[in-house]
């Protein structure tokens, strides 16, 4: 049976070909009529049972046909290299939803699992710039927050649809996302980011 005595924090962005702001967090179908994403999580701090999983990074490129929660998504997922054998297979657990949580509903809308690699994975906040490198070539993003009329960020707060429920969401503009992998080749900017603090546990 699996464990229900696990949990991770820490923070995540993702950036997606949606227009300023992403409708899908409103329940509206992607602006472009399907919805492609790089998304990257660092686990601050987190555990299965008394396996530590800590510092460790994870992304996904998802590729969603259309509405959000009409499901159907393809995605391929990496773990941090650096993860060993049994943080690797504790992760892999949690974002297949097989420990339940939120995880376990957002697994409910993949039609595909393409593929799962351990890989290096950079993930960088440095200001108001956040940076994710997957493996090398595999993809990399770099977004910079919007600013708001009183120089602090844009903050959406309760969106019905949400990787991190209970938690705003920052908003900012895409620089650049590029992908290659799986037969795979996508390249999009000017686009939307979501970013926001995360705690995933078994409920």
């Amino acid at each position: 049976m699996a464990s229900d005595n696990w949990s991770i924090k820490g923070n995540y962005f993702e950036s997606c070909t949606c227009d300023l702001i992403c409708p899908c967090i409103t329940l509206k179908p992607p602006t472009t009529g399907t919805c492609t994403a790089l998304l990257g999580w660092h686990i601050d701090e987190g555990h299965l049972d008394d396996l530590e999983i800590n510092d460790l990074n994870v992304a996904m490129f998802l590729q969603a046909p259309g509405l959000l929660t009409e499901g159907g998504f393809k995605v391929a997922l990496y773990v941090d290299e650096r993860a060993s054998e049994a943080q690797f297979d504790a992760i892999t657990q949690m974002y297949s939803g097989q420990l339940g949580g939120h995880l376990a509903v957002v697994c409910s809308l993949v039609g595909e699992v393409v593929s799962v690699k351990q890989t290096s994975i950079e993930y960088s906040v440095d200001g108001k710039t956040r940076r994710l490198k997957v493996g090398d070539g595999i993809g990399e993003s770099e977004v910079v927050e919007v600013e708001g009329a009183d120089g602090g960020p844009v903050i959406v707060s309760n969106p019905p649809l949400a990787i991190a429920p209970g938690n705003d969401i920052t908003i900012s503009d895409t620089v650049k996302v590029a992908y290659s992998d799986n037969g795979v080749t996508h390249e999009h900017s000017g686009t939307v980011s979501l970013a926001s603090n995360f705690t995933y546990g078994p409920d």
